[in-house]
């Protein structure tokens, strides 16, 4: 990592990615790229074909330039996350290629730069909760106050094996610390391939399931109507559930819509944050009554407004709480909407990639999981079928010979 006193050339931004910079060629003289969601960030493309990873940025003594590395030696990925790191450095006014100034950095420490510099430029809403949650919840009770360099894979399996009642909860946790470390290694905050995460073994996850019948579904319809007629539930969580019981959307996806995102004419909801990327959802005539029953809350671009103007709705799952114990169903989880969703679409007789399509689903194993409902809707179709075609059979009578 060198430090370029140069003058930087014209900017031109692309996404870079390997087969971007594979492209990349000058005729004469050098030009640097610049990546286009990652501001600072760039490749410089000599003439005679070799690329370097480069980053300009302000801080406190002004306009910093650092040569990363050489392309092929650094993919783009990791030239990326060291370009992060670099940033954040020079922004705090610290050494762009110094770890930490010499000392040992706590977890804590290295917690609260991990959120700040890499989970909250680069994860929507719902992934820096759950970052956030593991941390504050399993991490840092456990290692935060411990020199990063100090920890050490037998810690990070006996983090994992004191939340083994909660499987999923320990994974995560886990998947959380990994990840940090990988990041603090490209930030030279932790000793390279000493992720203490590596080698330990994941518990495995039962995948729970549960879905609404067509009774259960009727008798959470009448509570929401019976708790909004007693003013027991506001009518914009009423609405927000609805919401997602007739498009299959994610809590975040339908909590952090905005009315610039409602397109009447399209006839199409965009998703800029969902979890698999930007997404368009098909507004359905029952997703259009739920909306139009909505009144705007002047100066606030959320169309489930929260409290105050500039927030958007939360606590949702509160409010659920409230309408499955009248329901009936309180074993029934908020997400457990979207798998129902997905059951009807099944028992209708949708595909299991027009299922993933409607969704946003971005890997076709993630829809997998509703397969054996596939198979059960097969079953019963087979029968169907091959009942009607029996009972011809026994009706049928043997002709009389003349």
């Amino acid at each position: 990592m060198e430090e370029d006193p140069g003058v930087m050339p014209r900017r031109t931004q692309h996404t870079l990615s390997r087969r971007t910079v594979d492209r990349l060629r000058v005729e004469s003289g050098d030009a640097v790229f610049w990546d286009r969601d990652l501001p600072g960030f760039g490749v410089r493309v000599y003439p005679s074909g070799r690329k370097m990873f480069v980053v300009q940025c302000r801080g406190p003594a002004g306009i910093r330039r650092v040569s990363l590395g050489p392309y092929g030696e650094l993919s783009c990925e990791r030239a990326r996350r060291r370009a992060r790191a670099v940033i954040d450095r020079i922004k705090r006014g610290e050494e762009a290629g110094a770890a930490a100034s010499g000392r040992a950095f706590t977890v804590a420490e290295l917690a609260e730069r991990y959120m700040e510099a890499h989970v909250a430029v680069n994860c929507n809403a719902h992934t820096q909760g759950i970052c956030r949650g593991s941390l504050r919840n399993h991490i840092l009770p456990a290692l935060g106050s411990r020199p990063v360099a100090t920890v050490r894979r037998e810690d990070a399996e006996a983090l994992h094996y004191a939340l083994r009642a909660t499987p999923r909860a320990a994974n995560r946790a886990l998947e959380v610390l990994s990840k940090m470390f990988a990041v603090a290694e490209d930030w030279g905050l932790a000793p390279p391939g000493g992720n203490p995460c590596r080698f330990v073994a994941r518990y495995r996850q039962g995948m729970r399931e549960r879905f609404l019948s067509a009774d259960e579904y009727r008798r959470v319809g009448r509570a929401l109507r019976e708790l909004e007629t007693q003013s027991a539930l506001r009518a914009r969580a009423a609405a927000a559930l609805r919401l997602l019981m007739v498009t299959g959307c994610r809590l975040t996806e339908v909590l952090t819509l905005r009315w610039d995102d409602v397109d009447r004419k399209a006839g199409e909801l965009r998703l800029r944050d969902a979890k698999t990327g930007p997404r368009m959802v098909v507004l359905t005539p029952a997703a259009l009554r739920v909306l139009s029953e909505l009144r705007r809350v002047p100066r606030s671009p959320w169309v489930f407004a929260g409290s105050a103007p500039d927030r958007h709705l939360s606590q949702l799952t509160t409010y659920w709480h409230q309408v499955r114990a009248r329901a009936g169903v309180e074993d029934v989880r908020i997400h457990d909407l979207r798998h129902s969703f997905a059951s009807r679409a099944l028992a209708l007789g949708e595909s299991l990639t027009m299922i993933g399509r409607l969704l946003g689903h971005a890997d076709v194993g993630t829809t997998a999981r509703y397969a054996h409902l596939a198979r059960e809707a097969e079953k019963v179709a087979v029968a169907r079928v091959g009942g009607s075609i029996e009972a011809d059979i026994l009706r049928a009578r043997p002709s009389h010979a003349p």
